[in-house]
C-alpha cells in the first residue's frame, strides 16, 4: 500500500525578480502545470511576489495571483519568501541582490550565466556559510538539463572532457551560413530580423556567453573554482564562407565549441569555432538549438540536446530547481549535493593551461603563388615543427577569383591542410614562419580541429 501524500503543507513561497522572457515563461508554466509539479516536489509552489520596474507589464502577467513591486529588496526582505528568483542579467545590481538574498536565508535559483562564472565562488561561499541552496540549471543550456546530468547523473565518473554548442545565435548564424553560402554579416542581419541575435551581439558572436557557460560546466565537471578569466575566448566574426565550404568538402563542419579537457598538466578551458566530422551527432545539430558532449571513464560519451533559450525551455529549468529546494527545505545543508558537484573541502585549484599548451589539431587555409616548390617548403616547415598532416586539398582561390592572379602576375591557389594533434605553440611558431614566405600572399586562416571521439 502506498503511503499517503502529506497533506496540508504550507506552499513553498517565491518572489521573483524580473519578469521579463523567463519570468513570464516561469509564470505560466508553474500555473499550467501545478498539480504536476505539486506532486512531484510534494507541495505546491507559488509565486507569491514579482519585483519589476515596469509594474504595468508584471500585472498583465500575473494578474491578482502575486504581489507586484517595483523595489526587488521589499520581496528579498519579506519573512514569508522561502526561495529568490533573480532573472534580471549581468553582475552588477543582480550580485547584489543575490547576496542579500542569501543573507537574509533565501535560497536562490538564478538564470545568470555571467554572474556565476565571475563571482560563482563568492556567492557559492556565501550560500554555504548560511545553508542555503543556490540553484542554476538554467544558467547552462536553457532547457537541456545539463547542469543535473554533470552534477548528478555523472557522479560516478571521471569525467575526461565536454564540448558543446552553447550558443544558439552563433550556432544559428553558422548553420545559415553553411547551408546558404552566405557570409558572416548579411547572415547577422538576418539573425537579428528574425530576433535570434540582440542588435548589440558581440556577447555572442564574440564567445564571452558560450565562455562563461563553459566556465560553470568546467568547474562542476573538475571540482575546480569558477574562473572566467582564465579562458579563452574567439568568437565567429572572422570565419569566411570559403572556409566553411571547404571544410565540408573534407568531411567536416564548423560549430562554435565551448571545451573543456583533464590534461596531465591542468585543464583546458576555451571557446572557438572548431571543425567537427560531420559524422558526430552534434556536427549535425542545426539552427538555433543546443547540444552538450560529455566523455565520462564509466559511461563513455554521451549528449545532451535541445533548445539553449526560450520563455518556457528555461523556466523549465529554474522550475526544475524550485522543485529540487522544496524536496530539500527541510533537508540538513550537509547533505544537500553540492553546487560545484564536490564537496566544498574537496576542490581543488588546478591550473587553466595557456592556449599555447593546449593540444589539439588544426586546419590551415594559405592563399599561395601556385608555383612548383610552394607545397614542400610548406609542409617541410610544418615537419620541423612536429606536426604532422593529416589531408591537403588544393584549390583555385577564393581571393581574388576573379583574377585569379598573384601580384607578380602568376595564378594563385588555396592551399588547405588538416593537420593531426600538436601542442598549440608549435603551431604559432609554424604559422609565423610560413606567414614569412614570399610565397604566401595573404594572411594565413587557422580554425582548430576536435574529433570528439
Amino acid at each position: 500500500m502506498n503511503p499517503p501524500e502529506p497533506v496540508n503543507m504550507k506552499p513553498i513561497q517565491v518572489g521573483l525578480l524580473g519578469i521579463g522572457t523567463v519570468g513570464g515563461g516561469t509564470f505560466q508554466v508553474l500555473q499550467r502545470n501545478r498539480e504536476e509539479i505539486r506532486r512531484r516536489a510534494g507541495r505546491e509552489i507559488r509565486i507569491a511576489s514579482v519585483a519589476d520596474l515596469d509594474q504595468a507589464r508584471a500585472r498583465a502577467v500575473v494578474g491578482d495571483q502575486a504581489q507586484v513591486v517595483a523595489d526587488a529588496r521589499q520581496v528579498i526582505r519579506d519573512p514569508a519568501i522561502d526561495i529568490v528568483v533573480e532573472l534580471i542579467g549581468g553582475t552588477g545590481i543582480a550580485r547584489a541582490l543575490v547576496l542579500e538574498a542569501i543573507g537574509h536565508g533565501k535560497h536562490v535559483v538564478t538564470a545568470n550565466k555571467a554572474l556565476l562564472a565571475v563571482h560563482g565562488s563568492e556567492i557559492f561561499a556565501a550560500a554555504r556559510e548560511q545553508g542555503v541552496v543556490v540553484g542554476f540549471e538554467a544558467a547552462v543550456a536553457g532547457g537541456i538539463p545539463i547542469i543535473k546530468a554533470l552534477r548528478e547523473g555523472l557522479t560516478a565518473n571521471r569525467i575526461e572532457w565536454v564540448a558543446g554548442i552553447i550558443n544558439g545565435t552563433t550556432n544559428f548564424i553558422l548553420s545559415e551560413m553553411r547551408s546558404k553560402g552566405l557570409d558572416f554579416g548579411a547572415v547577422l542581419k538576418q539573425a537579428q530580423a528574425l530576433g535570434y541575435a540582440e542588435a548589440d551581439p558581440r556577447f555572442d558572436i564574440e564567445g564571452i556567453d558560450a565562455a562563461h557557460k563553459a566556465t560553470i560546466m568546467s568547474a562542476i565537471a573538475f571540482g575546480v573554482p569558477v574562473q572566467f578569466d582564465r579562458a579563452y575566448v574567439e568568437g565567429i566574426t572572422a570565419l569566411q564562407a570559403a572556409d566553411i565550404r571547404y571544410a565540408e568538402q573534407m568531411g567536416y563542419r564548423i560549430k562554435l565549441l565551448g571545451i573543456t579537457k583533464r590534461r596531465a598538466q591542468g585543464l583546458e578551458l576555451r571557446v572557438h569555432p572548431t571543425l567537427v566530422p560531420t559524422a558526430r551527432l552534434i556536427a549535425n545539430v542545426e539552427g538555433a538549438m543546443n547540444a552538450v558532449v560529455v566523455h565520462g571513464d564509466a559511461v563513455g560519451t554521451t549528449l545532451y540536446y535541445g533548445k539553449g533559450a526560450g520563455a518556457e525551455p528555461t523556466a523549465s529549468a529554474v522550475i526544475a530547481d524550485l522543485v529540487d529546494i522544496t524536496r530539500l527545505h527541510a533537508a540538513d545543508p550537509a547533505h544537500r549535493v553540492p553546487p560545484l558537484a564536490f564537496q566544498p573541502g574537496a576542490m581543488q585549484d588546478t591550473p587553466i593551461l595557456p592556449m599555447a599548451e593546449v593540444v589539439t589539431a588544426y586546419y590551415l587555409r594559405l592563399v599561395v603563388a601556385d608555383k612548383a616548390g610552394v607545397m614542400a617548403r610548406i609542409t617541410g616547415i610544418l615537419a620541423e615543427h612536429e606536426i604532422s598532416i593529416d589531408a591537403v586539398l588544393q584549390r583555385p582561390s577564393a581571393e581574388g577569383a576573379e583574377s585569379g592572379l598573384a601580384a607578380g602576375g602568376g595564378e594563385k591557389t588555396d592551399l588547405i591542410i588538416l593537420t593531426h594533434d600538436t601542442v598549440e605553440g608549435r603551431m604559432n611558431a609554424a604559422l609565423v614562419q610560413m606567414q614569412g614566405l614570399p610565397t604566401v600572399l595573404a594572411p594565413i586562416v587557422r580554425i582548430r580541429k576536435e574529433e570528439l571521439n
